[in-house]
């Protein structure tokens, strides 16, 4: 037979109990914080180059894809693809008031 362990008193264990029941308070996470990006709001001589150079090949044009592309704000990008699509090098798919959604102008529109 093992060895008796000694027994604690009424008051041990009472003190005991009641200290256990306090832990520490839950700590809220601040959530992800991201980045704030500085995207111009005037185009420079090189993002004007590249808008026209790889917009057009892009397969899926929309704002966000040309925002996060060429670095500039939304609504310099909406501009810039309501001009490319007036110059017939982009054709657009959908046009809403929430999401303009555009794809390269493949065989000069032979499709229609």
């Amino acid at each position: 037979m093992p060895p008796k362990v000694q027994q604690k008193s009424k008051e041990q264990k009472m003190a005991a109990a009641m200290a256990g029941g306090k832990g520490k308070k839950k700590k809220w996470s601040k959530g992800k914080a991201r980045d704030k990006v500085d995207n111009k709001v005037l185009m420079s001589k090189e993002q004007h180059d590249r808008l026209y150079s790889e917009v057009p090949k892009m397969k899926l044009i929309t704002v966000s894809t040309v925002v996060e592309k060429l670095k500039i704000s939304g609504g310099l990008a909406r501009r810039s693809l309501r001009m490319l699509a007036s110059e017939n090098l982009i054709r657009p798919v959908l046009l809403s008031r929430a999401q303009m959604i555009y794809t390269r102008n493949v065989g000069d529109d032979e499709e229609e």
